[in-house]
């Protein structure tokens, strides 16, 4: 059986996250785009820190900080490629 991946936020002094009402946009400074991002992005980016993780790691602690009621390994799985393939996560 295959160990979970981990994942990482990519470092903090690379991103500049300015909150805008609902949305967040995210500057990402290494690949020069910016992010209009919702719910649970800047939430995921805050829980990860400077930690690795692995999603389910993630996902108890963004269940306890956040109290999810129908957390979905899942959707979080989902979520977290999209956020790798932008760059703002890192699988290890």
């Amino acid at each position: 059986m295959k160990d979970s991946p981990s994942y990482r936020a990519a470092a903090p002094e690379t991103l500049r996250i300015v909150p805008l009402d609902a949305l967040t946009l995210i500057y990402h400074h290494a690949s020069g785009m910016t992010h209009v991002v919702d719910a649970p992005v800047p939430e995921i980016l805050e829980t990860l820190g400077d930690k690795a993780m692995t999603g389910a790691q993630l996902l108890a602690q963004l269940s306890q900080a956040f109290d999810l009621g129908d957390a979905d390994p899942a959707a979080l799985t989902l979520r977290l490629d999209e956020m790798v393939a932008s760059g703002l996560v890192e699988r290890l």
